[in-house]
């Protein structure tokens, strides 16, 4: 008896021994393998504006000048009301769509479902931040002008203004605008498209106007030295 207990409290083979595993700090258990950067994607309402600014969706930039110089022609031009114009636009609608509903049940198809049209939540969702980006934007437009007490950006506000108000006494507000509408959808893909000519012209007369100052400057130095001798003479 005492042999076999002998044998039974002898140990294992090393192979046959389980080791407990090896412990880990906390560190190791709560370190993760670093994530990958988040970009942040500028507002959806922008990507938008410049889209249509810089003619990246035709259609849509199309859409916006027709309708742009539709509404100008009709409401300056020739003079009509808006509400008048309005109507007739709702008008036109509700007809095309009830004739259309009916000559498709003449054909024998089925009409499109318009009660089940709704305004998507990402829709909404756009025109929303689209909103609150441009609010936030004249926010921190009027901030930067009136707090930070910067003499150079309050003066060249306050010009823009003034030039503003006087433009505003040749035109009315609708002309305005539908001038400033179609400026904008022209000027910077302009700007872009002929980038580098418009740089180097724009060296160019910079020479031109700092050679041009310092003609100025030296016939004004010229004759007030010519002013100076007479005088000396006349004396």
């Amino acid at each position: 008896m005492d042999a076999k207990e002998e044998v039974i409290e002898q140990p294992s083979s090393p192979e046959s021994v389980s080791l407990p595993p090896p412990h880990r700090s906390d560190k190791e258990t709560t370190e993760q393998p670093p994530s990958r950067p988040v970009s942040v994607s500028p507002p959806l309402g922008s990507d938008i504006l410049r889209d249509v600014v810089f003619w990246r969706r035709k259609n849509l930039s199309l859409m916006v000048l027709v309708l742009a110089t539709a509404t100008w022609v009709l409401l300056d031009v020739y003079q009509f009301n808006f509400i008048t114009i309005v109507s007739w636009a709702a008008i036109s609608i509700v007809a095309l769509l009830f004739l259309w509903g009916n000559l498709l049940r003449l054909l024998g198809k089925e009409p499109p479902d318009l009660p089940g049209l709704e305004i998507s939540e990402q829709s909404s969702m756009e025109v929303a931040n689209s909103c609150r980006g441009i609010v936030e934007e004249a926010v921190r437009w009027i901030f930067h002008v009136s707090v930070e007490r910067e003499w150079i950006v309050f003066a060249q506000v306050v010009g823009g203004l003034l030039s503003l108000s006087y433009i505003g006494t040749f035109t009315d507000l609708l002309t305005f605008l539908y001038i400033g509408i179609v400026m904008g959808m022209t000027v910077p893909l302009i700007y872009v498209k002929y980038d580098d000519k418009i740089k180097r012209a724009g060296d160019q007369l910079k020479v031109k106007a700092k050679r041009l100052y310092e003609m100025v400057e030296q016939k004004i130095k010229s004759n007030k030295f010519v002013i100076k001798e007479k005088e000396k003479k006349i004396e």
